[in-house]
């Protein structure tokens, strides 16, 4: 594999102008309003399973225009006041599979929220639960170009609203205290956290890595490695529609979302990433509006630190959050 992006140290002062449509903030302040208002309740039921050291629920919240999202709440056995949570958001084309897959964070002393993906889950993995009932105009293979005629029909506006709306469930939660709320997620993860922390309040904490989606305007046409190739395929059939695709993706790019986020964050980024390249990783970092930190994995691709940047998020969180202090 090729270094093919900015030098590091390029990238950290990495700032490109913001591509950013005048009603940005009123499109999406429409967007959530008309989905609180559309209503439906928080849901859940206990999961049997032969997890001794976790409680697991299965929980259904309402997202885009309150159709049903599924998530797994899981939380340490035994705990007896309300505790951190992290809201984790899925890898592109997985759903959010089975609890056991994911145990770490409730390891470390926090709820977790895992949740589905509307529309994805048989790509890989163990499968999704939730449907998409909704959908618009041609596309090109994947999810990237659905509905891409319109910022109104785009597949990502119903994702990161469901996003906000996991946020919002979260909350309610009775084991979770909800002044102490993070986001997180890897790949597509990556990009719904850095959504929902630009379009929430109140978070405790943001950590993406190698976020998809940011800096759309540099990293479509950058490397041919999907998902952002599906968007290169769809404009070579689409030929003239790149001004209307830009213009829809703007009021979606993570750098304009990264702006308006208000919570410390840490990012992680492999230099060698074609996936989600990091030029587009580090212009949403240095865009964040709060404190934000990029660990940098010179050596790696869209893998990035895996297990070793779990440690650092765990030891960063645990500063932030309390949980864990002094282990």
């Amino acid at each position: 594999m090729a270094r093919f992006d900015l030098p590091e140290p390029q990238l950290r002062e990495y700032l490109p102008e913001r591509v950013e449509p005048d009603d940005f903030d009123a499109f999406w302040a429409e967007t959530l309003n008309r989905s609180r208002e559309a209503g439906g309740a928080v849901t859940r039921e206990r999961w049997e399973s032969p997890l001794t050291l976790v409680d697991v629920h299965d929980v259904t919240f309402p997202g885009y225009a309150g159709d049903p999202v599924h998530a797994w709440l899981v939380v340490p056995q035994g705990a007896d006041e309300p505790l951190p949570a992290v809201v984790e958001f899925i890898g592109y084309g997985r759903g959010r599979g089975l609890p056991q897959e994911r145990l770490y964070w409730p390891a470390a002393g926090y709820a977790q929220l895992i949740v589905d993906t509307r529309g994805q889950g048989s790509t890989w993995g163990t499968g999704g639960h939730t449907a998409d009932p909704h959908g618009a105009g041609p596309s090109s293979a994947g999810f990237l170009t659905r509905g891409i005629d319109d910022p109104r029909t785009y597949y990502y506006r119903r994702v990161f609203t469901d996003a906000v709306r996991a946020v919002d469930a979260t909350r309610t939660l009775a084991e979770i205290d909800a002044t102490r709320v993070a986001v997180t997620g890897n790949s597509q993860g990556g990009a719904i956290a850095i959504a929902a922390a630009g379009l929430s309040q109140g978070l405790a904490a943001a950590l993406p890595t190698a976020p998809i989606l940011c800096d759309l305007p540099r990293v479509i046409g950058l490397t041919d490695a999907d998902p952002h190739a599906e968007i290169t395929r769809y404009l070579s059939v689409h030929r003239g529609a790149a001004e209307r695709t830009l213009a829809t993706l703007s009021y979606f790019d993570g750098v304009n979302f990264a702006h308006r986020a208000t919570a410390p964050a840490l990012f992680g980024a492999g230099l060698l990433d074609t996936v989600a390249p990091p030029s587009g990783v580090f212009a949403a970092a240095n865009h964040w509006g709060a404190d934000a930190e990029t660990v940098a994995y010179p050596w790696n691709g869209h893998e990035g630190g895996e297990g070793t940047h779990w440690m650092r998020q765990a030891h960063w969180l645990a500063a932030r959050t309390t949980a864990g202090a002094g282990r």
